[in-house]
């Protein structure tokens, strides 16, 4: 018999709704359902109506805009302001399924070249790849189900998705808009289970064929390693995201930047700023400045449209980071601001200057709001600092002049360098992947949608073609 899960504001702990969890019964229900719907050519949506869906998907989310901005800023943290910048952007997702839709659908390949080919075409066709099963994450409650469902339905893959515990009904906002749209109910279905035992079964179960997984790097790595034999997957992953701000760098410009980059929603973003390269002529100056920025933040409760930072997810998390930062500092690290817990499940804007290059905050990802500040005398020594990391996905550099901002992108290690802007951008149709223990194959939609099809290849030869 299913439970519930009590779903609570991580800001003041109050009681937001119940939402139920899913027995080992309705996982085989899922599956079951999701893979005789692949397997069954006949029932499979038109590009037609699936263009036809998310269209108006994306009209009844954007009539609902602020009522699910405000849901999700209750149930996550995020502030308002934040959460509706998520919603249009989820919006915007949508409108890029039916771009990628109408433009992108195969490719010709070349044939008469030789003896071999002489006489014959060849194309090919994209089609789903199977059952897609997303593992959403909570940091961005409904932005993420979108980039896992929205592209799934794009292509014609039945999806099942299994929300965070702690956000559960961002994802049901987003399933909603979709079967009110005419998306019938069994192309994108819901479960909860809490038990990972049977969160393990749904994985590794061999009906499944794509596995989109967005958090830890720890889960990550295993839920890979327990895929069935042919399933793929693309994991989404943190970092230790590295800065580097020359000497020369427009500080007027950039210290905005970096102190939005790691306080925004907490720092609790795969790719926020977190170390901080200065040159030693102004590294002080550049901490200072980030810790002003960060003292008049307006932290709070995050359904309130005047708060820029919410809470940490859990009063666990606020603990940890909080040992985190004290450990720092007992390793040497100067703390210029912050460094404590504030209104109970908040934890204030940190700066720390120069921490060890042992300590936590340096090594593992903070997902917090704590902004490192280290100072260097070369590039060269700020690279290999930066590139000392099982971790790799954005990274920037601050500088004026042409040939830094070229040597930075040619030698720092991840898989995007941002010049002027801190590495917590990022737009939907862009690319967006990790290397090394950051994460497995790429997202952002267009890519996404590739990874959830195969392509079919049709080889015709005809004695009309000689």
């Amino acid at each position: 018999m299913s439970q519930a899960i009590a779903v609570r504001s991580p800001f003041d702990g109050h009681h937001i709704a119940d939402v139920p969890t899913s027995t080992e019964a309705d996982l085989e229900k899922a599956l079951s359902t999701a893979h005789a719907l692949f397997r069954d050519r006949k029932r499979w949506l038109s590009k037609e109506q699936r263009l036809a869906i998310l269209r108006k998907a994306a009209a009844i989310i954007g009539q609902r805009r602020e009522e699910i901005a405000r849901q999700a800023a209750s149930e996550g943290g995020k502030p308002f302001r934040d959460s509706l910048i998520e919603v249009d952007r989820g919006i915007d997702c949508l409108h890029i399924c039916v771009e990628e839709l109408r433009t992108n659908a195969g490719s010709v390949i070349p044939m008469d070249l030789n003896a071999t080919s002489a006489a014959r075409v060849a194309f090919t066709q994209r089609e789903p790849i199977g059952v897609v099963l997303g593992i959403s994450a909570f940091n961005h409650p409904f932005n993420l189900v979108v980039h896992q469902v929205a592209p799934a339905i794009a292509v014609g893959a039945p999806v099942i998705i299994k929300p965070s515990q702690k956000t559960p009904l961002s994802c049901l906002a987003v399933l909603n808009a979709f079967y009110e749209a005419g998306l019938p109910g069994e192309w994108a279905q819901m479960v909860l289970p809490i038990e990972n035992e049977l969160i393990g079964r749904l994985v590794s179960d061999a009906r499944v064929g794509f596995l989109s997984f967005i958090g830890s790097a720890a889960v990550g790595w295993r839920l890979r390693s327990m895929l069935a034999p042919g399933t793929r997957c693309a994991l989404e992953h943190g970092g230790v995201a590295p800065i580097i701000v020359a000497a020369d760098a427009n500080l007027e410009e950039a210290l905005p930047r970096l102190a939005r980059g790691g306080f925004w929603h907490a720092g609790q973003a795969c790719v926020s700023v977190q170390r901080v390269y200065a040159d030693s002529r102004i590294a002080k100056q550049v901490a200072e400045g980030i810790a002003d920025i960060g003292n008049r933040l307006v932290i709070g409760d995050p359904v309130q449209a005047t708060t820029d930072v919410g809470p940490l997810i859990t009063t666990s998390e606020r603990d940890r980071i909080h040992g985190w930062v004290h450990e720092a500092v007992a390793e040497g690290a100067q703390l210029v601001v912050g460094g404590k817990p504030v209104l109970d499940t908040c934890y204030a804007n940190t700066v720390l200057l120069n921490p060890s290059n042992e300590s936590k905050v340096t090594t593992k990802e903070v997902f917090a709001p704590v902004i490192n500040v280290y100072e260097f005398d070369s590039i060269d020594s700020a690279i290999e600092r930066a590139n000392n990391s099982p971790f790799a996905f954005q990274s920037a550099v601050f500088t004026r002049d042409l040939e830094t901002a070229m040597h930075c992108y040619r030698n720092l290690d991840g898989s995007a360098v941002m010049v002027n802007e801190n590495s917590l951008f990022r737009v939907d149709w862009m690319p967006f992947a990790g290397a090394r223990q950051s994460g497995h194959g790429v997202g952002g939609i267009p890519y996404t949608m590739h990874e959830m099809q195969t392509e079919k290849m049709m080889v015709w030869r005809a004695d009309a073609l000689k």
